[in-house]
């Protein structure tokens, strides 16, 4: 008997994520696309991208329904950012920190005033004896 054996078209254990795509991009590619005029250009334009044309018809749709230009001002994600955030918290703890220090500062001249002072009444004091 013969051993047959087979083989995997992907062998590789990766696993695909589908593309995502943003709006500016879909938009893009939709205005070249029908700008083409040249036969064979709409097609050289899907190879150039790794495109289907089936995904070009679900963005034309989408573009009719308005979907796409509804999210194009909309940036996809968390609102703020982190980084902003944690500029913004640091600043507020900074200011904490300098009116603090502000307030260190006043105690120690008051205190070094008190010392010399009470230095100078110790002075006086001891040379009225």
């Amino acid at each position: 008997m013969d051993k047959v054996t087979t083989t995997r078209a992907h062998a590789s254990s990766e696993v695909s994520v589908p593309r995502r795509f943003s709006t500016k991009y879909k938009l893009a590619i939709l205005a070249e696309i029908e700008a083409a005029n040249e036969k064979g250009e709409v097609g050289q334009i899907l190879r150039r991208e790794g495109l289907y044309s089936s995904l070009i018809s679900e963005w034309r749709k989408q573009r009719e329904r308005g979907a796409l230009e509804a999210m194009s001002g909309k940036q996809r994600g968390p609102t703020k950012d982190k980084l902003a955030a944690e500029n913004k918290r640091l600043r507020e703890r900074l200011a904490q920190l300098e009116e603090r220090l502000g307030t260190v500062e006043e105690l120690i001249d008051a205190q070094g005033n008190a010392f010399a002072l009470l230095q100078e009444m110790s002075r006086k004091s001891d040379g009225a004896k």
